[in-house]
């Protein structure tokens, strides 16, 4: 019998996610349950609960309608599976419109959940509120670029930082965010030579989704990632498995075997 303790998996912190700048690249996905934030949490430097759930459990045509108690519930399934990963609560639509808002709201998510962060988009516009968390001891990473929450005040997904214009304005949003305390930002749907740009203007790191590779790490939502979600699919999502195609076989077996009264056999019986 053996003696030996085993040993826990050092726990990834804020600090260790902001040291990762220019290092070895940070990976980031997407989870919405203990199940696969168990998979994934050998792997994945950070896991977000992203409310991309909206979409994917809920088949809503956009995020606007996840709820606070919809991220809260999900984030708790998901801090069950994850003991290393750093987790990322996803701040959804209207919970943090203005400073005293969003602190309600945020530190509800501390109370209620172990999230380790959250996760705000906006530039500029949103540097104020970011302060008054980060001031109030809620670590906030940041998003800007392509916003989904923007989905319907912008008419759509629409790429950013196609000309010098658009570039300077994103580096001034990443700034902003930056400089009201953020330790990381996401980049979404903005041209490789932006985010390149954007990443060599701040010190803290950068992760990526449908940026280019120069970001400090990168991010994709596990069902995109896994080929389970396919109503469509991004241009800059790279599928690793056919999750859905995997699955629908399995599923097929199954009944043929029920059917066919093949299953269960005499090895599945007591």
């Amino acid at each position: 019998m053996s003696t030996q303790k085993e040993t826990k998996p050092k726990k990834i912190t804020v600090d260790t996610i902001k040291k990762r700048k220019n290092e070895t690249p940070i990976v980031m996905i997407t989870a919405y349950d203990a199940l696969f934030a168990k998979i994934f949490d050998d792997y994945a430097d950070i896991i977000l609960v992203g409310d991309s759930l909206n979409m994917i459990f809920n088949a809503k045509e956009d995020t606007l309608s996840a709820t606070l108690d919809m991220m809260i519930y999900h984030t708790n399934a998901v801090c069950q599976g994850a003991k290393r990963a750093l987790v990322v609560l996803d701040m959804p639509f209207g919970t943090y419109s203005c400073k005293k808002e969003a602190l309600k709201n945020a530190v509800k998510v501390y109370k209620k959940t172990k999230a380790d962060a959250v996760k705000i988009e906006g530039g500029a516009e949103k540097a104020d509120i970011i302060r008054y968390l980060t001031r109030n001891s809620i670590a906030v990473m940041g998003h800007i670029g392509l916003m989904p929450q923007h989905v319907r005040n912008e008419g759509g997904y629409k790429v950013k930082g196609k000309d010098e214009n658009d570039v300077q304005r994103l580096i001034k949003d990443a700034l902003a965010v930056e400089n009201a305390g953020a330790f990381a930002l996401v980049v979404e749907g903005v041209k490789p030579e932006a985010a390149k740009e954007i990443t060599k203007a701040v010190k803290i790191p950068t992760i990526g989704i449908g940026a280019g590779a120069e970001t400090d790490g990168q991010v994709l939502v596990w069902s995109d990632m896994l080929g389970f979600f396919e109503d469509f699919k991004p241009k800059f999502v790279k599928r690793y498995l056919e999750g859905a195609k995997l699955v629908r076989e399995a599923v097929e077996r199954y009944a043929n075997e029920v059917k066919e009264r093949k299953f269960p056999d005499s090895e599945h019986s007591y």
